[in-house]
């Protein structure tokens, strides 16, 4: 399914009979779904309908069809990432975070790499960000909102859009990577966070520097378990 958000729009009858037609924002299908049917119990509106940014109607059971089908799928995607690069050794590490629910369950994925053929720690820093979505097309995740969460300000901002990016290889990464999310119909919000934040995708970078592999996947209590 490639439907995350919905709006809903719907005709209000007045007691006196007067009518007007009231539209959202666009919100989560199940919010939609909730909110649609708590306006509906008022018994003061008609001619509802759940829309998506095609302008395809929805009916209340494809939605929650759609929905039951999301809970097999990894959703609520959170991605940590980071890249160091050693000037000496001309090396880089790379290190992914990926947070995410399935099935009622909350998971954590860890993975890091070193790379080779990278001339500065923006390159590593990139490189990172596409091993992050290389790792979600394996994680099968697809048509949904992703936040990716980074301590570089130089990547952060460029894929965000707020910042050009003049340099041939930090803007070739960029295409690469805009390129795949847009081929997985991935909708990335980017948040820059301070170092301290990102210390579980930095220490995976580092590890790769220093040669530990570390590849692996958890299950966790809840969603804030780290």
């Amino acid at each position: 399914m490639n439907i995350i958000e919905l709006f809903i729009e719907w005709t209000y009858k007045s007691k006196n009979g007067t009518e007007a037609t009231f539209r959202s924002e666009f919100m989560p299908a199940a919010h939609a779904l909730t909110i649609g049917e708590d306006i509906e119990k008022t018994g003061r509106a008609k001619n509802l309908t759940y829309n998506d940014q095609y302008d395809t109607t929805w009916l209340p059971k494809e939605i929650k069809k759609y929905l039951k089908e999301m809970e097999t799928e990894p959703h609520n995607v959170k991605v940590y990432f980071d890249g160091g690069y050693d000037v000496q050794s001309q090396e880089a590490g790379l290190g992914v975070a990926i947070y995410y629910e399935q099935n009622g369950k909350w998971y954590r994925m860890r993975r890091n790499a070193p790379a080779q053929g990278l001339a500065s720690n923006n390159e590593a820093e990139y490189a990172a960000l596409h091993l992050s979505v290389v790792e979600l097309e394996l994680l099968e995740v697809h048509h949904q909102k992703v936040q990716f969460i980074g301590d570089s300000q130089v990547v952060i901002n460029q894929m965000s859009g707020e910042w050009p990016a003049y340099e041939k290889e930090l803007a070739s990464w960029a295409d690469r990577i805009d390129e795949k999310l847009k081929t997985l119909g991935i909708k990335p919000q980017f948040e820059l966070v301070p170092r301290k934040l990102n210390a579980e995708a930095d220490r995976l970078a580092t590890q790769a520097l220093q040669g530990v592999d570390i590849t692996g996947q958890i299950e966790l209590q809840d969603k804030y378990e780290s």
